[in-house]
């Protein structure tokens, strides 16, 4: 049978738009040693694609959509493709590094590859090299996106020991397997229905239960869209170019202030956010009133929780968080962030990414299609902005013996939105990165400076 994408991962696929990019990566810096060598580099990489064999593999579609795509091998594959170099115009300053990935996220991934690319950009100040990933989220989630380090870093300088690649492309299936395989795919899910509904001709009631509990849920996602309003500027018609930001805060700030105020490191990350929001609304000028509030939708990956620490594909759910923006005080802004967070933990109330997706993975793909893209077109009812925190490496990586200075995340901007947050801990620090729109958000700069006023200002009530 084929490798068919699962439901959610297929959703990232067809939620995908000119305006709506589901790519996920990463902008590293690195200092190379005097005898770093780029093209070494490359070549370690061709021989460490057999440490993620999907990404080898292209997205096949199945004729007439009778089931989900599914993953084939590329007989076609060119790593000088995937793999691509560039260089900085002198002096090679962070501002125009910034630029350079604000216009490869604007790029979509080219689908009849497979879905990634890496950039070695030379020329940053102080002799620094910048890699950009990009990585198709029909891929990975966040925790999982971490294996893709397993292609470019190591532990230690010195390069650890990799196994021979013998890798030779299976044979692209016909568009009449693909559609056969469905078929026969399709014949056994009233079966598969049956199981999930509690055996629906043999206990009715358990059936009607576990419909209660599914409809419910959707009701809840309803109820929550629509009291939910766009909050200007951060929703507006999204176009094709994107902006980026970063800014880097250290961890143990972000410890001190748990440390004195309680909750977790991602509630205080919610609340730096929440600050930077209020500072960078009130430099724009924006009416704060006391019910002046931005949803965020903070996915939550359950991938431990599932107790399985890799593998591929999304194992995703999500808590929609009011950021108490016109909050003055910024220990009140964290109490109410955390408030919020501890009562979705006790009530498990998280969006059921996975379970929702999945119900409507039983209805037919285009259905399936059409539902996703609606979501992505509506997501400015949902919630506000994205933020997404992945834990990360704690101690220094290299690659091909330079080491790792920063590693800032890339996250896909929705429609509507204009800008998403990604926080990705490494070696000592809370790496913030910011995808915007280019239009909706030419001063993303603004607010990645007010990041740090943020963490500033709750460190002085510590």
């Amino acid at each position: 049978m084929p490798d068919r994408l699962s439901p959610l991962d297929a959703s990232f696929l067809f939620a995908e738009a000119d305006t709506a990019a589901m790519t996920v990566g990463a902008v590293m810096t690195f200092e190379p040693g005097p005898d770093f060598d780029v093209d070494a580099l490359v070549a370690l990489i061709g021989r460490r694609l057999g440490l993620v064999p999907r990404y080898r593999q292209k997205v096949r579609e199945v004729p007439g959509r009778l089931g989900l795509p599914v993953w084939v091998d590329d007989p076609d594959f060119d790593l000088d493709y995937h793999v691509r170099r560039s260089a900085l115009a002198a002096p090679g300053t962070e501002e125009v590094l910034r630029e350079l990935v604000g216009r490869l996220l604007s790029r979509r991934l080219d689908r009849a590859r497979p879905l990634w690319e890496i950039y070695l950009v030379e020329g940053l100040a102080d002799g620094r090299l910048a890699v950009v990933t990009k990585t198709h989220h029909a891929m990975v989630d966040g925790l999982a996106s971490m294996d893709v380090g397993s292609v470019l870093l190591d532990l230690t300088p010195e390069p650890r020991d990799t196994p021979a690649d013998e890798w030779a492309p299976a044979r692209e299936p016909w568009a009449v397997e693909l559609a056969a395989s469905a078929v026969l795919e399709s014949l056994r899910r009233p079966a598969a229905v049956v199981e999930v509904t509690g055996r629906i001709l043999g206990d009715v009631g358990s059936a009607v239960s576990a419909l209660g509990r599914t409809v419910d849920a959707v009701f809840d996602t309803g109820r929550t869209a629509a009291g939910t309003r766009p909050v200007h500027p951060l929703n507006a018609a999204t176009g094709t170019q994107r902006r980026y930001g970063t800014a880097r805060l250290p961890l143990s700030g972000h410890r001190a202030v748990r440390k004195a105020h309680g909750g977790t490191v991602n509630d205080v990350v919610l609340a730096v956010v929440a600050g930077a929001l209020r500072h960078w609304m009130i430099s724009r000028g924006e009416p704060l009133t006391r019910g002046t509030a931005v949803r965020a939708l903070v996915p939550v990956s359950v991938r431990a929780r599932a107790g399985s620490s890799g593998g591929e594909g999304n194992k995703i759910s999500a808590y929609f968080v009011d950021l108490p923006v016109a909050e003055e005080d910024p220990v009140a802004r964290l109490t109410a962030v955390r408030g919020a967070m501890e009562a979705h933990k006790r009530g498990g109330r998280a969006v059921g990414a996975a379970r929702l997706v999945g119900l409507v993975g039983l209805a037919p793909p285009i259905v399936h299609s059409l539902g996703a893209r609606l979501a992505g077109q509506y997501s400015s009812r949902l919630y506000n902005v994205l933020v997404t925190n992945v834990p990360g490496p704690p101690r220094p990586l290299y690659a091909h013996g330079a080491r790792m200075l920063d590693m800032f995340p890339v996250v896909p901007l929705g429609g509507g939105q204009a800008v998403a947050v990604g926080v990705t801990s490494y070696d000592g620090a809370m790496h913030y990165g910011l995808t915007a729109d280019r239009d909706a958000m030419p001063d993303v700069d603004v607010l990645a400076t007010a990041l740090q006023d943020s963490l500033t200002d709750l460190l002085a009530t510590t």
